[in-house]
């Protein structure tokens, strides 16, 4: 079965549950959890129902589809998303945006939790990703190339909507919220990255690492879908010598910390569209 015949599979399967048709869809990444309870929920489909979806493998990530209201906007949320390292080939973990475009939204937001390579950038600030570096091991475009989804050589010379940054930023300042914009490295994991890594990456111009978000952004692109994404820093990793040994427990008590600034900054650019 090819990928379009999966889409049409998938999206019937939501389509006999609910009638529901959103506008803009979210990934809710580490640090964006809580917005699901701001959504005024009015369906919710578990991954394991719908056809070829994947299911996450982490015990942090919930693993479902809420529609509903958020902020006056009919919005298709993901309650937990898929990673490489989790097993998972990067066509897998783009899957379930192909099935958001399908359902027929028109813009795709997207946080995640990331390190810092920018030592102007700390723990729990807020990073508007502008620009990313792809270091995954392979492309989720890869392979044949369905027309009717996006052409084979998609441009990516701004994969990141620059009217939403904008936006965004005008936002954040009103709301005196201090974010930043940079450049995100996406990595396969699961490891955190050694000292000499993280020096690396900042030579090649990243401003924060992390394992997720760019395969997302591509297929988003590839897709046609105007795309704004952000990130919660819950570690500093330079210079060198700020680094320290990482627990997930630290990484997701930062997350939460910046996590109320996160959603409302989110909440307030979708009421603006």
């Amino acid at each position: 079965m090819n990928l379009l015949e999966q889409l049409i599979e998938s999206t019937d399967y939501i389509g006999s549950q609910t009638t529901f048709k959103p506008d803009y869809g979210i990934i809710l990444g580490t640090g964006l959890g809580n917005l699901a309870a701001e959504i005024e929920v009015a369906f919710e489909i578990p991954y394991s129902a719908i056809p070829h979806f994947p299911l996450s493998t982490l015990e942090f990530h919930q693993g479902k589809l809420l529609f509903g209201q958020l902020a006056g906007k009919a919005v298709v949320a993901m309650q937990g998303r898929f990673h490489y390292y989790e097993g998972y080939s990067l066509k897998q973990v783009t899957y379930p945006v192909r099935v958001l475009k399908a359902l027929g939204i028109k813009g795709l937001f997207i946080s995640n939790a990331a390190g810092s390579v920018n030592e102007n950038i700390d723990t729990s600030d807020l990073m508007i990703i502008q620009d990313h570096i792809d270091l995954q091991p392979e492309n989720p475009l890869r392979g044949l190339n369905h027309e009717e989804l996006g052409p084979r050589f998609p441009d990516m010379s701004e994969p990141y909507s620059l009217e939403m940054i904008a936006k965004a930023q005008e936002i954040a300042k009103g709301l005196d919220i201090v974010v930043h914009t940079g450049v995100y490295a996406s990595v396969p994991g699961p490891n955190l990255e050694t000292k000499a890594e993280y020096v690396y990456l900042n030579r090649i111009g990243a401003d924060a690492v992390g394992m997720s978000t760019v395969p997302e952004v591509i297929v988003a692109v590839h897709a046609g879908l105007p795309v704004f994404a952000i990130s919660v820093i819950t570690d500093a990793n330079y210079p060198p010598e700020k680094v320290t040994k990482v627990t997930l427990e630290e990484v997701l008590a930062a997350a939460r910390k910046a996590e109320p600034k996160m959603t409302l900054l989110i909440k307030e650019l979708i009421a603006s569209l």
